[in-house]
């Protein structure tokens, strides 16, 4: 008996792999921030949220913002990350071996740890507002909680940071 399918759909479709491939980067920065600094869980987080995508492409490409649409993707695979009992393993010093061309290392790296040791909320409304530069409402909606409560979080967290950084503030070049 003859199997053959009579779709014409292609098995990737070629959108897909365009937006794949112009996220996959932001993904992974976005995923390292969340992650504290693990590159390998950033990776894995990464590829992760494009297999999400790509179950629903159909759906996600008609959509107005498909790329905030993969960030939320990506934060809820964090947070959901960071519940199972699997994720209490410790991050180590060790970074992948890939060129860092940064100005300044010490300051990447003081911040990077300063972040890993932050709860995991605070974590996330940092990332989300200062890195991937949302607004206080797209964080809140991301985090499924109010404006205001993002706002609240987001002063006791960068309070939470200056604590963690402590004399190593001092030390930080000023803009």
């Amino acid at each position: 008996m003859d199997r053959t399918t009579t779709s014409t759909a292609p098995l990737e479709p070629l959108e897909f792999r365009a937006f794949a491939t112009a996220m996959g980067r932001r993904l992974v920065r976005t995923a390292f921030l969340l992650t504290g600094g693990d590159a390998h869980l950033a990776e894995d987080l990464a590829q992760d949220t494009l297999g999400r995508i790509y179950g629903k492409w159909r759906r996600v490409s008609r959509m107005e913002n498909p790329a905030g649409y993969a960030q939320t993707v990506l934060l809820r695979a964090f947070l959901s990350h960071r519940r199972r009992r699997a994720s209490t393993e410790q991050v180590t010093d060790t970074f992948a071996e890939t060129a860092v061309h940064d100005p300044d290392p010490d300051l990447r790296l003081t911040l990077l740890r300063a972040l890993g040791q932050l709860p995991v909320q605070d974590r996330a409304v940092l990332v989300l507002r200062f890195w991937e530069d949302r607004s206080a409402e797209e964080t809140a909606e991301v985090l499924r909680l109010s404006a205001s409560g993002v706002r609240s979080r987001t002063s006791r967290a960068l309070e939470r940071l200056r604590a963690v950084l402590g004399d190593q503030l001092d030390e930080l070049p000023r803009p």
